[in-house]
């Protein structure tokens, strides 16, 4: 597996989103969520994320079982910030008050079973609360040793720059995908690279919608949180399930995956940029591993683009509530 860097943190040149092993995409598998992280160390992908949020804390606790007796060999970025009630968007909010952050990051550290976070990230940005503030703490926290990176997930450039004043950010972790390409227009992912901080794409698959296995809203269990997601609605679902038709199209002329192609175009964007696609099963991360060996010609560059331009999917990436969260 290749080797990236996010500043000075060096991981996989992909990594692994563990979110699903816990929540949110349908029931969950320990025996088979424990046996692709195994794998994942076997394919040299070392790049664990999870947070404290999804389950809640239950998929924390999965990441500290499936490490422990072995954590020199991960690399472990959780985040914190997201609160309230997961079942109802409208009823979650954003804590970045310093006495949380400090709350927050004991608590990941006893459910991952481990001393020190390598990346630990705010999961949202607190309009309550000004980032200098949050981002202080945090970089408290690495002073003390509990941590030893911090992130950000979803905040605009010009929070970025702000946080960047207070602490060095290591990486900023956002939605980005040939369905998701708001931060080439938002200036975040060009400050990004002018301040140094590394990008973390998550999602990068779409959610799953560009592997081109799910054909109808029916293929998503009923506890899956997608069937929420206003791309997976309606008149959106057919729209972009006719994307990635066109997408499958020039895998196959390839001859690899749908989802193969739509993640080596995320993963050749750039040396800073390390894309943690999630999944639960052995087989899936397999298919993702391979796909840092792909190499995309301009050629293709420009078929994809053609067939899936900026802006190009149906329906917003999150539900309002959820949007709201979002610090564009």
């Amino acid at each position: 597996m290749k080797r990236r860097k996010l500043r000075d943190l060096e991981v996989s040149a992909i990594g692994l989103g563990c979110m699903g092993m816990s929540f949110a995409y349908g029931s969950a598998d320990e025996t088979e969520s424990l046996a692709t992280i195994e794998r994942a160390l076997e394919l040299g992908i070392d790049f664990l994320d999870t947070a404290d949020i999804y389950g809640p804390h239950t998929n924390e606790e999965l990441v500290g079982r499936a490490i422990k007796g072995r954590r020199e060999k991960f690399v472990i970025a959780t985040k914190f910030g997201i609160v309230g009630d997961l079942s109802d968007p409208a009823k979650r909010g954003v804590n970045g008050r310093p006495e949380y952050v400090r709350e927050a990051v004991d608590a990941s550290l006893k459910r991952l079973g481990i001393e020190e976070i390598d990346l630990y990230y705010l999961h949202r940005v607190d309009p309550n609360t000004p980032i200098e503030e949050t981002v202080g703490e945090m970089g408290r926290l690495v002073e003390k040793g509990k941590v030893r990176h911090i992130g950000l997930s979803e905040a605009s450039a010009e929070t970025l720059r702000r946080a960047e004043k207070t602490y060095p950010i290591t990486a900023l972790q956002s939605e980005y995908s040939l369905w998701t390409r708001d931060v080439e227009e938002n200036g975040v992912l060009e400050t990004c690279r002018e301040l140094g901080i590394g990008f973390v794409p998550y999602s990068p698959l779409g959610r799953g919608f560009l592997s081109g296995e799910i054909k109808s809203f029916d293929d998503l269990a009923e506890n899956d949180w997608r069937r929420n997601n206003p791309r997976f609605q309606a008149e959106n679902f057919e729209r972009n399930l006719k994307l990635v038709d066109r997408v499958k199209e020039i895998a196959q002329e390839k001859g690899i995956t749908a989802s193969q192609l739509a993640l080596a175009w995320v993963v050749g964007r750039g040396e800073d940029v390390v894309p943690i696609p999630g999944t639960k099963r052995v087989k899936y991360l397999e298919q993702n591993a391979a796909a840092v060996e792909v190499e995309l010609t301009p050629e293709d560059l420009d078929r994809i683009d053609e067939v899936f331009p900026v802006g190009a999917a149906a329906g917003q990436r999150y539900p309002e509530p959820m949007m709201k969260t979002v610090n564009a």
